[in-house]
């Protein structure tokens, strides 16, 4: 949308000042190598000056005051190296649009990590076409705290080439000074009263698959039938101008307005906008929503060993709860939500960052054979620039 806000600019986390106090603590306690270790420690292995690292927007902690990163700060502190932080991933096909011309050409993207999710075919095709750094495992000695359940995903089974930054999952948001509860696919699609006031998501996975889930369709197990079935609802939807527009992370600033009455959604943004803004709300829908990973990589030219240093220091436990403080995603890092009991109890009992086990029963994984199927990918393509 033209008028998207930067959420960086949108939200406000009133709570975040007092835990980002705590960062000079963690110094201390980080696990990994301190800058002593990384220059002495394998030969060559010497961190660079500058680390630099694209991601999603306000997908890291902010001091709202300074606009500055604490946990970036410091890491410089802790290692001596400035992180060049760039928030210019908005959806996984346009960045991969701007980063496959020079990584086929054998070229450096000037970056030593970025963020795509799995529910894209991206992660995977990255490493089948041999555009990514294996992980310097060596220097990631805390990659013994990823959790258990996303530690062998079958397009990187042993975590080479990867490392989760964030999960999160797929579902509804919806203000209530405009509308109704939203509680499902069918009325987001087909309450008339919605007409041109929602939008969808323009990645395959996650759209596809709350739509066969209403269907009652297994989204882990797509066939030519149940994925035409899928577009015809959805095509229908579009054509009928219920849907204004199919948007990546650029939903959250008409949603934030109340330019939009409800919308499809990912869980860790409406808890963001939640502290500004008390009429947001965000829903499995009763059918089933979508699970994802965003997922860390080191692009080819890019410096492994100090990306591999900067991944073990955010899979320290106390690291990564100051981070998700901030974030507000479902966290990979074993012991983060014990860290930030500490510091933010409300925070680690929000059931939309650390899950229930019924909520994790009512999501599902997207069948990985879909995102790469040539044929849905330009039907899709088709449909959300149509």
């Amino acid at each position: 949308m033209t008028d998207a806000l930067n959420r960086r600019d949108l939200l406000r986390r009133a709570a975040a000042g007092g835990a980002f106090l705590t960062v000079p603590g963690v110094l201390a306690a980080c696990g990994g190598s301190s800058k002593s270790a990384a220059t002495t420690s394998g030969g060559n292995k010497t961190l660079a000056k500058t680390l630099r690292f694209s991601n999603w927007t306000l997908y890291i902690d902010v001091n709202e005051k300074t606009k500055k990163h604490p946990t970036l700060d410091a890491f410089k502190k802790k290692t001596g190296t400035t992180v060049q932080y760039t928030e210019d991933i908005n959806d996984n096909a346009s960045y991969f649009g701007k980063i496959q011309g020079p990584l086929s050409r054998g070229q450096s993207i000037d970056r030593d990590i970025i963020v795509m999710t799995d529910n894209s075919r991206y992660p995977s095709l990255l490493i089948k076409k041999g555009w990514v750094e294996k992980l310097d495992k060596s220097a990631i000695p805390n990659i013994k705290n990823l959790q258990d359940a996303l530690a062998h995903p079958n397009w990187d089974p042993n975590r080479d080439y990867s490392l989760p930054w964030q999960s999160g999952m797929t579902g509804i948001a919806y203000n209530d000074k405009l509308t109704d509860p939203i509680l499902s696919m069918d009325d987001l699609l087909e309450n008339k009263k919605l007409k041109g006031k929602i939008t969808l998501l323009n990645e395959m996975g996650d759209t596809l698959a709350l739509v066969m889930l209403a269907n009652g369709d297994d989204p882990a197990k797509v066939t030519d039938a149940t994925f035409d079935k899928a577009i015809k609802r959805i095509k229908a939807a579009v054509n009928s101008g219920q849907v204004r527009q199919f948007t990546g992370n650029d939903y959250t600033g008409p949603l934030s307005k109340g330019d939009l009455s409800a919308c499809m959604a990912w869980s860790g943004d409406v808890v963001q906008l939640q502290a500004d803004n008390k009429h947001l709300h965000w829903n499995l829908p009763e059918a089933g929503g979508d699970i994802w990973t965003d997922n860390m990589l080191i692009p080819k030219g890019g410096n492994v060993y100090t990306a591999s240093v900067y991944m073990n220091y955010v899979y320290d436990p106390k690291v990564a709860a100051l981070i998700e403080d901030y974030v507000n995603y479902i966290c990979p890092v074993k012991g983060a939500k014990e860290a930030l009991q500490k510091i933010d109890p409300a925070v680690a009992k929000n059931t939309l960052i650390f899950p229930t086990q019924k909520m994790l029963d009512n999501v599902h994984i997207i069948d990985a054979a879909v995102l790469s199927n040539q044929k849905y990918l330009t039907t899709w393509q088709n449909l959300i620039s149509g």
